[in-house]
């Protein structure tokens, strides 16, 4: 879980400094110099809703694919082929053990996601400010 949350972070804020240098290059500003903040927030804003997309279907897929393992779904494969009777049931041992830590991941995941595309372009919006702040002082 923390593996695609900390990966959806790095493809959003990756993307959304590409953009800020893409923008900084339209303008021909030198290599030290920062965008004005109205600038820079539509650079955010559009990573932001470029990015909307991947960071969502890697959650889902994520989700959908642990709902099997969540609800304790069993399909007895040896049967399927000898047998052709694959025996699928819910429940059983299995969900005793890998439901709760299933549930644990796909509403962490979820929550996580949120922060993802909520928090951290607010958190690189306000640093990006303290920047161009600090940058005013010095």
């Amino acid at each position: 879980m923390a593996g695609i949350v900390v990966n959806n972070g790095v493809v959003l804020l990756d993307y959304t400094q590409l953009l800020i240098d893409r923008k900084s290059a339209e303008l021909n500003l030198s290599p030290g110099t920062l965008l004005e903040k109205n600038e820079a927030t539509l650079a955010i804003i559009e990573g932001g809703t470029a990015r909307l997309r991947p960071v969502i279907l890697t959650a889902i897929t994520t989700v959908l694919g642990l709902i099997p393992l969540a609800i304790g779904l069993n399909i007895d494969f040896f049967s399927l082929f000898s047998e052709w009777d694959p025996k699928i049931y819910v429940g059983g041992d299995n969900v005793i053990f890998w439901g709760p830590l299933a549930w644990t991941v796909i509403f962490g995941l979820t929550f996580a996601t949120f922060l993802t595309l909520v928090i951290v372009p607010a958190t690189f919006t306000i640093i990006y400010s303290i920047k161009l702040w600090v940058k005013k002082i010095i």
